[in-house]
């Protein structure tokens, strides 16, 4: 098709439209301003595009061209969010983005040549409904961005070097660290919309302590040698991403803890890094999702679901834990898929419930399980049923 420059734009109006509105719905849902500082950027992305690459270069633009530049404008936006420090995790920022890319396809090639018949003649504009999404479109996201920037909780950046804790969070708000930046003594956080990204955390009885707090991320962050727990969440809702914790001192501690929050949504950890402690990643009574995570040198086990939790365990790694490798127990109810464990060792009391298995179902939890790679069968006990899905 041979687009005319107000017909790029035109069309490219029209297919944001539905994402914005989608955006403007979750971001409040979420407490984060990100899905519509995203979608911001991707339309910004697209117009300067459109006008300084595009009209240029393709007088005419074949549909499988679409494809391609799509892509372009995907790994643009990606670095775009992650240059602005927008905080958007990268599956749903994906989403978002494939979401807007096919429905601007379904409406160049389905929906706007049946409802303008010269359409393609027109070169892609839309007449006088054109004309007033040109108008009213940067307008709207002007303010809507403009809003989203005022009411953004403030930043804080802490400079390389060691600075004294604990710290405590008790507003909402994003502490990001430079290259170099230490915290001693822990963070602790009680606030709602709290982010902490770039961070290395050195000792204190939790490395991260999060209580009754909602909406916390925990972006890119070390924790070593804390004397209990890694990250440590009480009635709270968080999500971990890319984390690492390590320097756990003896088999009391633990690399993550998410307990008491079965009314709130899930929390996720993913792509985190734990190793030895007592437990890697453990709930007690929450909703949780542990994803892409990688687990080794544990005393107890490695990834735990237990008291009347709900949980989904996906795609991790366990490598060379003592005892159990993931663990479904006292009453939960766990999906677990796609999971590698290997490297096994049985502990030495003899205990047949820890005979060094890849995955255990105990005491009335139900596990469902598909496409586990483990050395040895799972195991129930106690009035556990492991099911196929």
């Amino acid at each position: 098709m041979s687009y005319t420059l107000r017909g790029r734009i035109e069309t490219r109006l029209a297919g944001a439209l539905l994402p914005l509105f989608a955006a403007a719905i979750a971001a409040p849902l979420l407490h984060k301003w990100w899905p519509l500082e995203l979608a911001g950027v991707m339309l910004a992305i697209g117009l300067t595009l459109d006008v300084l690459v595009y009209h240029r270069l393709l007088s005419y633009q074949p549909a499988w061209v679409a494809l391609p530049l799509g892509l372009l404008e995907l790994a643009l936006t990606v670095a775009a969010a992650r240059l602005l420090e927008l905080g958007a995790p990268l599956r749903p920022a994906v989403l978002l983005f494939v979401a807007t890319w096919l429905l601007t396809q379904l409406l160049a090639h389905g929906v706007l040549p049946l409802l303008r018949l010269t359409w393609p003649e027109d070169g892609g504009e839309l007449g006088r409904t054109g004309l007033g999404l040109s108008a009213a479109a940067p307008i709207a996201l002007l303010a809507v961005l403009g809003v989203a920037w005022a009411v953004e909780p403030p930043t804080v950046r802490l400079a390389a070097g060691v600075h004294e804790g604990p710290l405590v969070l008790d507003h909402a708000q994003t502490v990001v660290g430079e290259a170099g930046a230490v915290v001693r003594g822990g963070i602790q956080i009680t606030a709602d919309d709290v982010t902490l990204r770039n961070l290395t955390i050195r000792g204190g009885e939790y490395g991260i302590e999060v209580r009754d707090a909602e909406s916390v991320e925990i972006d890119d962050v070390v924790v070593e040698a804390a004397s209990l727990d890694g990250i440590n969440a009480r009635q709270s809702e968080l999500h971990v991403h890319d984390c690492e914790i390590r320097s756990l001192p003896d088999a009391a501690t633990q690399g993550i803890d998410i307990s008491f929050a079965s009314q709130l949504p899930p929390s996720v950890v993913e792509d985190c890094r734990v190793s030895g402690g007592s437990e890697g990643i453990v709930s007690h009574m929450a909703n949780v999702l542990v994803r892409d995570n990688h687990v080794r040198a544990t005393e107890l086990r490695a990834i735990a679901v237990t008291e009347m939790s709900m949980g989904d365990v996906e795609d991790n790694l366990v490598e060379d834990a003592l005892g159990v490798g993931i663990f479904c127990g006292d009453y939960s109810h766990c999906s677990i898929e796609d999971n590698r464990v290997t490297g096994m060792r049985p502990d030495p009391s003899g205990n047949p419930t820890r005979a060094g298995l890849g995955l255990v179902a105990h005491y009335g939890a139900i596990a469902t399980v598909a496409d586990n790679a483990l050395e040895r069968p799972p195991a129930s006990f106690i009035g556990a049923r492991i099911e196929s899905p």
